[in-house]
């Protein structure tokens, strides 16, 4: 039975390692993918012939083991007309049928466990190439937003972008000194409504001077209260 060297060396391998090594990334896991994809391929090739050797044994296990049930019955016979000579040729054939039959049986056990190694070989490689498959869409992904981000970049720090803002920047300072001048013209105006917020603001002060006024001559006009004699003033 066949058993591919770089199978082992695939299932055994570290993805990341290996697309860590790459300059491209994205190329070394295709290439990572194809030969999975080519080595699945020539692998399940190998099984089915290797399953066909096994049915082949089979029969011809299945056959001797027909034949020795036959010279068996054939050494019965000939003992039962006391043909001892019959009887031991007979069964030498059989031992000889046995014999090649346990040789047969010893291949027959050896390409079942190769076909079970290589069973588990194929799951193997089979979930490693799935997973390889899904970190290529993933890498495609990064690698996509990444190359956007690279070309935003580039012209975000192009010089002509540095020239535009810098204009920008121009216009917004004239517009500045533009908008000083204006506010220069107002300097010492008061506006309407500052005028009429200037008078209510006088008209609420001469109102509380005048409430303070009545109440100082209020208290300055009020009687005096008549002095109290004390007890010896009256005994005088």
């Amino acid at each position: 039975m066949s058993i591919f060297s770089r199978l082992s060396d695939i299932v055994n391998a570290n993805i990341n390692t290996l697309v860590a090594r790459a300059e491209d990334p994205r190329k070394i896991i295709r290439l990572i993918i194809q030969e999975m994809e080519d080595t699945l391929v020539e692998v399940r090739s190998s099984a089915v012939q290797t399953i066909a050797e096994r049915k082949e044994l089979e029969r011809r296990m299945a056959q001797l083991a027909r034949d020795e049930a036959e010279w068996e019955r054939k050494a019965e016979l000939a003992l039962t007309h006391n043909r001892e000579d019959l009887a031991r040729g007979a069964l030498q054939a059989r031992t000889h049928l046995a014999k090649t039959r346990e040789g047969l049986r010893t291949q027959h056990e050896q390409i079942v466990s190769g076909l079970a190694q290589q069973n588990d070989d194929i799951a193997k490689l089979q979930a490693k190439l799935a997973d390889a498959k899904s970190r290529e869409q993933a890498l495609m992904s990064r690698a996509s937003i990444a190359n956007s981000r690279v070309k935003l970049r580039e012209r975000l720090y192009d010089e002509r972008i540095g020239d535009a803002f810098g204009r920008f920047e121009q216009v917004e300072r004239n517009l500045d000194a533009l908008e000083g001048r204006v506010e220069s013209f107002d300097l010492g105006r008061r506006t309407l409504e500052q005028e009429i917020e200037g008078l209510e603001a006088d008209s609420a002060v001469e109102t509380e001077l005048a409430a303070m006024r009545a109440r100082l001559r209020k208290r300055d006009e009020a009687p005096s209260a008549p002095a109290v004699e004390g007890p010896e003033t009256t005994r005088s």
